[in-house]
Protein backbone atom coordinates (compact mmCIF):
# COMPACT_ATOMS: atom_id res chain seq x y z
CA UNK A 1 0.00 0.00 0.00
CA UNK A 2 1.10 3.23 -0.62
CA UNK A 3 -0.18 7.08 -1.42
CA UNK A 4 1.09 10.43 -0.45
CA UNK A 5 4.79 11.38 -0.17
CA UNK A 6 6.47 8.68 0.26
CA UNK A 7 10.27 10.55 0.25
CA UNK A 8 12.33 10.95 4.04
CA UNK A 9 10.62 13.24 6.44
CA UNK A 10 7.08 13.81 7.41
CA UNK A 11 4.89 15.31 4.75
CA UNK A 12 1.20 16.04 6.51
CA UNK A 13 -0.83 16.29 3.68
CA UNK A 14 -3.74 14.54 2.75
CA UNK A 15 -2.99 12.27 -0.21
CA UNK A 16 -4.27 12.85 -3.20
CA UNK A 17 -4.44 9.34 -4.47
CA UNK A 18 -3.40 5.04 -2.70
CA UNK A 19 -3.44 2.68 -3.49
CA UNK A 20 -2.73 -1.22 -2.81
CA UNK A 21 -2.25 -4.48 -4.36
CA UNK A 22 -4.25 -7.16 -2.83
CA UNK A 23 -4.01 -10.54 -3.17
CA UNK A 24 -6.27 -13.34 -1.76
CA UNK A 25 -5.03 -17.45 -1.35
CA UNK A 26 -7.74 -19.31 -1.86
CA UNK A 27 -9.08 -22.61 -0.46
CA UNK A 28 -10.48 -25.58 -2.33
CA UNK A 29 -14.29 -24.63 -3.93
CA UNK A 30 -13.75 -20.90 -4.21
CA UNK A 31 -14.76 -19.02 -7.07
CA UNK A 32 -11.63 -16.88 -7.48
CA UNK A 33 -14.32 -14.16 -9.52
CA UNK A 34 -16.82 -14.25 -7.14
CA UNK A 35 -14.42 -13.74 -4.89
CA UNK A 36 -13.18 -10.84 -6.82
CA UNK A 37 -16.32 -9.69 -7.29
CA UNK A 38 -17.34 -9.76 -3.56
CA UNK A 39 -14.16 -7.85 -2.73
CA UNK A 40 -14.63 -4.86 -4.71
CA UNK A 41 -18.55 -4.26 -3.54
CA UNK A 42 -17.37 -4.32 -0.37
CA UNK A 43 -14.77 -1.87 -0.77
CA UNK A 44 -17.08 0.29 -3.33
CA UNK A 45 -19.91 0.38 -0.08
CA UNK A 46 -17.46 2.07 1.34
CA UNK A 47 -15.57 4.65 -0.66
CA UNK A 48 -16.68 8.27 0.92
CA UNK A 49 -18.97 9.59 -2.15
CA UNK A 50 -15.96 12.74 -3.07
CA UNK A 51 -13.58 9.48 -3.62
CA UNK A 52 -13.47 7.11 -6.69
CA UNK A 53 -11.86 3.46 -6.65
CA UNK A 54 -10.72 2.12 -9.35
CA UNK A 55 -9.69 -2.03 -9.96
CA UNK A 56 -6.94 -3.91 -12.37
CA UNK A 57 -7.04 -7.23 -12.79
CA UNK A 58 -3.66 -9.25 -12.76
CA UNK A 59 -4.81 -12.83 -12.99
CA UNK A 60 -6.13 -15.40 -11.22
CA UNK A 61 -6.79 -19.11 -10.19
CA UNK A 62 -8.66 -21.70 -9.00
CA UNK A 63 -7.39 -23.98 -5.71
CA UNK A 64 -7.58 -27.67 -6.16
CA UNK A 65 -7.40 -30.19 -3.25
CA UNK A 66 -5.49 -33.92 -3.37
CA UNK A 67 -6.83 -37.05 -1.63
CA UNK A 68 -3.82 -37.56 0.68
CA UNK A 69 -4.55 -40.88 0.84
CA UNK A 70 -3.07 -41.09 -3.07
CA UNK A 71 -0.07 -43.91 -3.41
CA UNK A 72 1.69 -40.66 -4.33
CA UNK A 73 1.25 -39.00 -1.15
CA UNK A 74 1.80 -41.83 1.42
CA UNK A 75 4.77 -42.92 -0.73
CA UNK A 76 5.93 -38.68 -0.50
CA UNK A 77 5.11 -39.07 3.30
CA UNK A 78 6.95 -42.70 3.58
CA UNK A 79 10.06 -41.25 2.08
CA UNK A 80 10.38 -37.67 4.40
CA UNK A 81 9.59 -39.74 7.56
CA UNK A 82 12.41 -42.03 6.81
CA UNK A 83 15.04 -39.02 6.14
CA UNK A 84 13.84 -36.73 9.08
CA UNK A 85 13.07 -39.72 11.53
CA UNK A 86 9.60 -38.41 12.42
CA UNK A 87 6.20 -38.73 11.02
CA UNK A 88 5.56 -36.26 8.17
CA UNK A 89 2.58 -34.46 8.47
CA UNK A 90 -0.07 -33.04 6.19
CA UNK A 91 -0.55 -29.37 5.76
CA UNK A 92 -2.93 -27.78 3.13
CA UNK A 93 -0.53 -25.10 1.27
CA UNK A 94 -0.04 -24.08 -2.19
CA UNK A 95 -3.78 -25.31 -3.89
CA UNK A 96 -4.39 -21.77 -5.28
CA UNK A 97 -1.13 -21.67 -6.86
CA UNK A 98 -2.16 -21.45 -10.47
CA UNK A 99 -0.10 -24.58 -12.34
CA UNK A 100 -1.17 -26.94 -9.45
CA UNK A 101 -4.72 -26.65 -10.85
CA UNK A 102 -3.80 -26.67 -14.56
CA UNK A 103 -2.04 -30.49 -13.80
CA UNK A 104 -4.91 -31.47 -11.85
CA UNK A 105 -7.34 -30.33 -14.85
CA UNK A 106 -5.52 -31.14 -17.94
CA UNK A 107 -3.48 -33.75 -16.91
CA UNK A 108 -5.18 -35.62 -14.26
CA UNK A 109 -2.11 -35.71 -12.29
CA UNK A 110 -1.80 -35.21 -8.23
CA UNK A 111 0.50 -32.73 -7.32
CA UNK A 112 2.85 -33.30 -4.23
CA UNK A 113 4.29 -30.22 -3.14
CA UNK A 114 6.53 -30.82 0.27
CA UNK A 115 8.90 -27.95 2.17
CA UNK A 116 11.31 -28.20 4.07
CA UNK A 117 11.45 -24.89 6.07
CA UNK A 118 11.43 -24.43 9.78
CA UNK A 119 8.47 -22.11 11.63
CA UNK A 120 11.65 -19.48 11.86
CA UNK A 121 12.40 -19.26 8.31
CA UNK A 122 10.22 -16.41 7.62
CA UNK A 123 9.39 -17.62 4.69
CA UNK A 124 8.65 -14.78 1.63
CA UNK A 125 10.20 -11.87 4.44
CA UNK A 126 12.64 -9.27 3.45
CA UNK A 127 14.75 -11.26 6.37
CA UNK A 128 13.71 -14.93 5.01
CA UNK A 129 16.35 -17.40 5.93
CA UNK A 130 17.36 -21.20 4.99
CA UNK A 131 19.06 -24.08 6.54
CA UNK A 132 21.78 -25.80 4.81
CA UNK A 133 20.49 -28.54 7.09
CA UNK A 134 17.22 -28.29 5.94
CA UNK A 135 18.86 -27.91 2.21
CA UNK A 136 20.68 -31.06 2.26
CA UNK A 137 17.90 -33.27 4.09
CA UNK A 138 15.78 -32.57 1.81
CA UNK A 139 18.18 -33.38 -1.43
CA UNK A 140 18.02 -36.32 0.12
CA UNK A 141 14.66 -36.71 1.17
CA UNK A 142 14.01 -36.21 -2.70
CA UNK A 143 16.13 -39.13 -4.01
CA UNK A 144 13.86 -41.23 -0.78
CA UNK A 145 10.79 -40.46 -2.57
CA UNK A 146 11.24 -40.87 -6.15
CA UNK A 147 12.81 -44.22 -5.16
CA UNK A 148 10.07 -45.14 -3.67
CA UNK A 149 7.53 -43.81 -6.64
Amino acid sequence: MHGGYTGDGFKTVIPAVASAKISFRLVFDQDPHKIRAAFRDFVRARVPADCRVEFTDFGSGRAVTFAVDAPAFQRTQQGMTDEWGKQAAFVGGGGSIPVTTMIKEKLGLDVVMAGFGLSDDRIHSPNEKYSLTSFHKGIRSWARVLALL
